[in-house]
């Protein structure tokens, strides 16, 4: 085989043609050598292809025949304005964040050219769509020849979301919301299993009774519910709803709006906590005589009742749930003069009865849980008040951040779901403590 070598062929005239071979012959480019096209290709038509611009485009623009680009409308909508068609160009569009669904693309035709026979915009608006647009002729105008909408995308082996402040512990990711916010589930996992998640949702602890030559009774404490899934090891309270179904939470690429109740105030009971489909009711109020009789009032856990008349404690678990939210308040004894107020319900206990000679009885104990990654214990009725001084030797709250009985009571700790201990003569009763909501999962 011959071989010539040589730097540059050139015509043999100014502005002439140089032609490789003849007609019939096959030139053959080996393996490993690049040819550079520096000036303008003719007669090598397209193969229906497109070079893909790699920059995402995150603005409107004008688009290039023969060029496909990736379009971003993370931040809002964006328009596409096609060039001025010759038969033959062709263009391509890509999803590139799979948000056309919310942000829309809007594919704009030049001057008077058309879309598929119509002078109108186009709309892309599915997720992960792909399209190629050719221009065929002055009829039709550009027509789709490729449109896909099977949104291919990697899958992660876990959850992937946002919302709360995010702590991890080992494996497990930990959402914590103080606060009303969002647990959004950008990606769901692959196995079905990492799917379930472990939560806590505490509602708002009840307000107290109000003393006033009685004894004003303890605020229940906010409902309390909880399930830990077998794939986010913790130690959990007595009260792990798991594996009972419908207590369970599967959660998919989603968002769960979270409402954290606040606790009880001004003579009120505490407020719902919710994520997805629990619902933790909150505390009851406890009873008092002033301003006029009011009766305890049932919730997660009940109000425990006043020391004026015999009053009983409120139902606790109320709505039922299995297992339940809380229990009852304790009641109250009026007997020869000796008056003493029961403790609000707790999750883990009920609130304990008053009983003579002036025994007010303490708030019930709450239950501890290790799913924020420390033991913490959540949920304690508030204690009751008697009808003497000295009010400060009155009763405690329960474990759980239920609120001591004092002079002028003493609050449910804030985000523990805590009942508000009992005031005493001249007081307005004390809050409940505001509740929590916790998810937990496996990340890794």
């Amino acid at each position: 085989m011959s071989e010539v070598k040589v730097n540059k062929i050139s015509p043999r005239t100014n502005c002439g043609t140089v032609q490789l071979g003849d007609s019939g012959d096959t030139i053959t480019i080996p393996a490993g050598v690049t040819i550079t096209n520096n000036g303008t290709q003719t007669g090598f038509g397209r193969t229906g292809t497109v070079d893909w611009d790699t920059t995402a485009k995150t603005a409107s623009f004008t688009a290039v025949s023969g060029n496909g680009y990736f379009v971003n409308t993370t931040s809002g909508a964006i328009t596409v304005t096609l060039p001025a068609g010759s038969a033959g160009d062709i263009i391509s569009l890509a999803d590139y964040a799979a948000t056309w669904q919310t942000n829309n693309v809007t594919v704009t035709p030049n001057g008077t050219d058309k879309i598929g026979s119509l002078n109108e915009n186009a709309t892309l608006n599915t997720e992960g769509q792909s399209v190629t647009f050719v221009y065929v002729d002055s009829t039709q105008g550009w027509i789709n020849t490729m449109d896909s909408t099977s949104n291919v995308r990697g899958n992660p082996p876990y959850i992937v979301a946002t919302g709360g402040t995010i702590t991890t512990c080992g494996n497990c990711k930990i959402h914590t919301f103080t606060g009303p916010g969002t647990f959004t589930v950008n990606s769901a996992a692959i196995c079905a299993t990492n799917n379930l998640v472990s939560y806590l949702v505490v509602a708002g602890g009840g307000a107290s009774g109000m003393g006033a030559g009685a004894s004003g009774a303890g605020g229940g404490a906010g409902g309390y519910r909880e399930v830990k899934s077998p794939v986010t090891p913790y130690t959990a309270s007595p009260l792990d709803g798991y594996p009972s179904s419908p207590n369970r939470v599967t959660v998919t690429a989603s968002t769960y709006p979270i409402t954290v109740g606040s606790g009880g105030a001004d003579g009120s009971s505490g407020s719902n906590s919710i994520f997805s489909t629990i619902t933790s009711a909150g505390g009851g109020l406890g009873a008092s005589q002033v301003p006029g009789p009011r009766a305890a009032i049932s919730g997660g856990s009940g109000g425990g009742g006043d020391g004026e008349n015999n009053t009983s404690g409120a139902t606790g678990n109320t709505p039922p749930v299995s297992p339940p939210q809380g229990n009852s308040g304790g009641n109250g004894v009026a007997t020869a003069g000796q008056r003493a107020a029961g403790g609000g319900g707790g999750a883990g206990a009920a609130g304990t009865n008053g009983a003579t000679p002036q025994i007010a009885g303490p708030g019930g104990d709450g239950v501890t849980t290790s799913i924020s990654g420390s033991p913490t214990a959540y949920a304690g009725g508030g204690g009751g008040q008697k009808q003497s001084s000295p009010y400060e030797s009155s009763s405690t709250g329960g474990s759980g951040g239920g609120g001591n009985a004092t002079t002028c009571g003493t609050a449910g700790t804030a985000n523990t779901g805590g009942g508000a201990g009992a005031s005493a003569i001249n007081c307005n009763g004390a809050a409940g403590g505001s509740g929590i909501v916790i998810i937990r999962y496996k990340y890794q």
